[in-house]
């Protein structure tokens, strides 16, 4: 189209129109953000295969793993075995700002990185703990449940970076040394969150089935593998486009995850990059908390044969 608009060689449509339902925002806000957030955002997704949320003008969102037969050519890519569908993904590889740019287009809202980079997969990079309150909940909750998190990594000597999911809760990143397995790493994951629940059971509580929790914080212990996360700085199809924004410990008593949103942002942020700032450096794994992952059952599959189990019980057999 004659005319139109192109950033970073990246032909543009469409600009005005609203991003989605209740976003308050334009797709030409989106591309601002991106745009903005650059480097920052291109840091935490920079090698890593990328799955993406995208929102189609009356349509719901859906997530996008596969890049689609149209994508260019100058889009960076690989391959990925993915066991669960028993198939090969073709993944972008966001690592430039062209290529961001192109996936706001697309109407890419959210951006979901793997745990591993794609040079040394499946070797995972951080373990993450996801703490999402229960309906009824509130962000403090969220809060009250990341520092279970933190008291618990501290017992082993760890440390994590924190940030706001972009919805209601909180990420916990712990940045862990090359090599370690998708297992121990797993396995220690679940270690974490075990070990925080038990600092305050009234709080937190692993039980993956949603009607176990009773009212308390999910300390989610099952981003590993092949899982991927809201990068930090990526938006949210949230009403007013939330932003998973990075924080310090010491600030979580004072903001609420509608305080970061891709208009907010900008002006929040300036020239800094916090999450950068805040994550330790990459950390070694006691053994002992590997050892005890080991102990504790895989949270889906335990929650697969217990639905079972009650299900038998509700027919009487």
């Amino acid at each position: 189209m004659a005319g139109a608009e192109r950033r970073h060689e990246v032909e543009l449509s469409n600009l005005d129109q609203p991003l989605f339902d209740g976003a308050e925002a334009t797709k030409r806000d989106l591309l601002d953000y991106l745009e903005f957030a650059g480097e920052r955002l291109l840091r935490v997704v920079r090698g890593r295969p990328l799955s993406v949320v995208r929102v189609r003008p009356g349509q719901a969102p859906f997530t996008q793993k596969n890049l689609p037969k149209y994508t260019p050519e100058w889009v960076s890519r690989t391959t990925v075995w993915a066991e669960s569908s028993r198939r090969e993904i073709t993944y972008a590889l966001c690592d430039d700002l062209r290529t961001l740019i192109w996936f706001g287009n697309q109407r890419a809202v959210e951006f979901h990185p793997t745990l591993f980079l794609a040079e040394s997969a499946p070797e995972p990079t951080h373990l993450v703990l996801d703490l999402d309150p229960s309906p009824g909940q509130t962000f403090a909750d969220a809060v009250a449940g990341a520092r279970l998190i933190q008291r618990a990594l501290a017992a082993d000597g760890l440390t994590g970076a924190v940030k706001t999911s972009g919805s209601k809760g909180l990420h916990v990143f712990v940045p862990v040394v090359p090599g370690i397995a998708v297992e121990d790493a797993a396995a220690a994951t679940r270690a974490v969150a075990a070990r925080a629940e038990r600092i305050d059971p009234a709080i937190g509580t692993t039980a993956f089935i949603r009607e176990d929790r009773h009212g308390k914080v999910f300390l989610d212990a099952t981003r590993s593998g092949g899982a991927t996360v809201a990068a930090a700085y990526s938006p949210r199809i949230r009403p007013g486009v939330t932003v998973s924004f990075p924080l310090r410990w010491a600030d979580l008593d004072d903001v609420t995850p509608s305080d970061f949103t891709v208009r907010t942002v900008p002006d929040l942020l300036g020239d800094s990059d916090p999450w950068q700032s805040e994550l330790p450096a990459p950390q070694r794994l006691p053994l002992d908390l590997i050892e005890e992952g080991h102990t504790i059952p895989v949270a889906r599959v335990q929650a697969m044969h217990e639905g079972k189990r009650r299900a038998k019980a509700r027919r009487g057999e």
